[in-house]
């Protein structure tokens, strides 16, 4: 971690804004709790006393039991909040529920919300510091550092990295906070998605759009895939999953057309042969996938730490 580095934001609410110090400094710690977690005490007592909410209005194996995992391991007490039979889904308000959370004195909030901008809100009504553990189609800034750690692990530089990000761009908060980050670390950024599932807006942000993935991944160093949001789709946007699989789908073939060593990278859950093949998404010598969720955890005990 840069020498005297602090994290100069009392939340982690997005990538959007954060500087390419900020990014190295979360990167930086996060590397170091990676071999303290492959060994068999794993605890630290940084964090003893202070208590972590997980408050996750859409469900998320991965994600939420990756900040479980990350504040039990730092010594925090940690309180999973079910949505499901709660005051909130009896019609309790967002606000009402930052007022009840604040009154019970939490010292960090990570929130899941299916509604983009929802977290910002909440953030503004608490005391402590709020995580942003997916919202809606706009950000999800721990998987956007896990992945870049995990790129980062493999030896790889981010100045000039070719990365193509393929799938529904348009659904995908995973694809913003990628974007963010990859470019503001100086990468090559590509998006690679149908035209009904390609935001008109996103070469904006810094990045080139392709709607024929054989082009898309020609010559690159690293493949994201990214899940089909069928829960945010309310039109047709695919002729059928067949089609989409044939035309975006990764498999053998196309992964021919990427660098020999490209690495192959997903956020999970895997949708095998929807954007995905087994052959490639089990791939040993290429597939980081599992990296990537052994990562998500260092990712989080960093950014609790860096916020605690």
């Amino acid at each position: 971690m840069p020498a005297n580095y602090q994290f100069p934001h009392r939340d982690l609410l997005g990538i959007e804004g954060l500087s390419e110090r900020d990014i190295s400094g979360i990167l930086d710690l996060a590397e170091s709790y990676i071999a303290l977690n492959r060994k068999q005490d794993k605890k630290q007592n940084l964090l003893s006393g202070r208590t972590l909410i997980n408050l996750f209005f859409e469900s998320s194996t991965r994600t939420r039991t990756s900040f479980e995992l990350a504040g039990l391991r730092l010594g925090a007490d940690v309180i999973n909040m079910q949505v499901s039979g709660s005051a909130i889904e009896k019609g309790e308000t967002l606000l009402d529920t930052a007022a009840t959370l604040n009154a019970m004195h939490p010292d960090f909030i990570t929130v899941r919300h299916p509604e983009s901008g929802a977290v910002m809100l909440l953030s503004q009504k608490v005391n402590c510091p709020v995580i942003n553990a997916g919202d809606g189609s706009h950000e999800h800034p721990t998987q956007a550092l896990l992945d870049a750690l995990t790129i980062r692990t493999k030896g790889r530089k981010f100045k000039g990295l070719k990365v193509a990000i393929c799938g529904d761009i348009k659904h995908s908060r995973v694809a913003r906070s990628n974007i963010y980050l990859l470019t503001t670390m100086g990468a090559d950024v590509r998006v690679i998605a149908p035209p009904t599932l390609m935001p008109p807006y996103i070469e904006k942000l810094g990045v080139t759009a392709y709607t024929d993935m054989r082009k898309g991944i020609e010559d690159v160093d690293v493949i994201m895939m990214l899940r089909l949001q069928l829960e945010r789709m309310s039109a047709s946007y695919l002729p059928s999953i067949r089609e989409y699989f044939r035309l975006y789908g990764l498999n053998p073939e196309k992964l021919q057309l990427a660098k020999e060593d490209a690495l192959i990278m997903h956020p999970g859950p895997i949708n095998r042969g929807v954007e995905i093949g087994s052959e490639v998404a089990d791939d040993i010598q290429r597939s980081v996938i599992l990296d990537q969720v052994e990562l998500g955890v260092a990712v989080r005990q960093a950014v609790l730490a860096l916020l605690g």
